[in-house]
């Protein structure tokens, strides 16, 4: 019984209430992942367990047996980063960056669901693929909280994203 995390297999700990967040941080040392409420509120813990966003907080590790967990650490590719992680930068998408692994994670899977027709509350046309425009990208990002403030730059990093990946 292992879980897969960024490629590295880790075992699944004994203890069955041991959460996905506390197994990545305090037993993988993979710090990227944050501790935010750890009430499932926030979205600082988020990472993708099969290209799905979860929070990591409310996720039991015995629940990811078995199953790839990608964690911030695990979306570059060595010393290049994901297409997100330089947006965030160029569109100053964050300032203290304690949210920033999560709003990362929770947006990579997010385009994955709008180029699959996923659609939202806001999703006009609802027959294909949902248009990446500010406001569809804020309802879907509605679960990651920035309490900086940084929303605009988010928001603009994750449009610069898709419309590259729509190109």
């Amino acid at each position: 019984m292992a879980i897969s995390v960024n490629g590295t297999d880790i075992p699944i700990p004994d203890d069955p209430r041991v959460s996905l967040l506390d197994l990545l941080r305090e037993r993988a040392h993979l710090t990227g992942t944050k501790v935010g409420c750890n009430q499932g509120a926030c979205g600082a813990c988020t990472v993708l367990v099969d290209g799905e966003r979860v929070l990591s907080c409310l996720t039991l590790a015995v629940q990811a047996d078995g199953r790839t967990v990608t964690t911030i650490e695990g979306l570059g590719d060595g010393a290049t980063l994901h297409p997100l992680q330089q947006a965030f930068i160029d569109h100053d998408g964050f300032q203290c960056g304690y949210c920033t692994p999560g709003q990362i994670c929770a947006a990579v899977a997010m385009l994955r669901e709008l180029q699959g027709g996923v659609p939202s509350y806001v999703t006009a046309d609802l027959a294909g693929p949902g248009a990446p425009t500010a406001e569809e990208i804020r309802e879907r990002m509605s679960g990651n909280l920035c309490r900086c403030g940084a929303h605009n730059g988010i928001v603009e990093a994750i449009l610069q994203v898709a419309k590259e990946q729509a190109a």
